[in-house]
């Protein structure tokens, strides 16, 4: 090998090694964030009461932000912030947020302390309010709702988010399933249902039923 040869490999084993040593900022900023979240997952495992969903559909709705990588979601009906903690997780990785609401100031206050102790309250604007009154007001866009609330209220939700739902979004409701449509939800399932526009499936392996529609167009 002549010195030209030398120097050019010598030099190729230097930028290989200067690459390996210097640390991706964003990847450890991530693994950091998915290790907190994992953390207080596992930790908490098997507390959730109070409406949160179980781990199987905060999986569902991590993989549906995910999949779609959508930036802009709503959440009707925080609980105590096991669903929420699911979506901003996601979310963390699409560079979205999640505005999430509930009524209850008891809920409310034990989700913002969850979502602080999770690492996730950067990625999450959370309100006490009344979503009968604040998600008609809520000027969108969403690419992302997830209606988890007062059953004989999800239609009502339904035809008020609509409009600022994005082609390509979806609007995911808790606690339906082709046979189960009680709980007052039966007219939003009729309702989705009827729209040739949004594409509606229910999700394979939720816990407690769980709608899946896309809006393909609009009206």
């Amino acid at each position: 090998m002549n010195s030209r040869s030398l120097v050019t490999a010598a030099l190729a084993l230097a930028l290989i090694a200067a690459a390996s040593s210097v640390p991706a900022p964003a990847a450890q900023a991530g693994s950091a964030l998915d290790q907190k979240v994992r953390a207080f997952l596992d930790e908490h495992a098997g507390r959730w009461r109070d409406m949160n969903v179980p781990e199987a559909d905060g999986k569902i709705l991590y993989d549906l932000v995910i999949k779609n990588k959508y930036t802009r979601a709503l959440e009707i009906g925080t609980s105590t912030g096991h669903s929420g903690i699911w979506i901003a997780w996601a979310l963390s990785k699409t560079g979205g947020k999640l505005i999430t609401i509930d009524i209850d100031e008891g809920r409310y206050r034990e989700a913002v302390s969850n979502f602080r102790e999770a690492g996730l309250e950067a990625f999450i604007d959370a309100r006490l309010a009344d979503a009968h009154e604040l998600v008609p007001a809520l000027p969108g866009p969403f690419d992302f709702v997830f209606c988890d609330a007062d059953k004989d209220w999800y239609e009502n939700y339904f035809v008020a988010v609509l409009p600022k739902l994005v082609v390509g979004g979806c609007f995911a409701a808790h606690n339906v399933s082709p046979r189960m449509r009680g709980w007052g939800s039966g007219s939003f399932v009729e309702r989705v249902l009827s729209l040739p526009f949004m594409e509606t499936s229910f999700a394979e392996g939720s816990w407690s039923g769980m709608s899946v529609s896309y809006k393909r167009a609009e009206k």
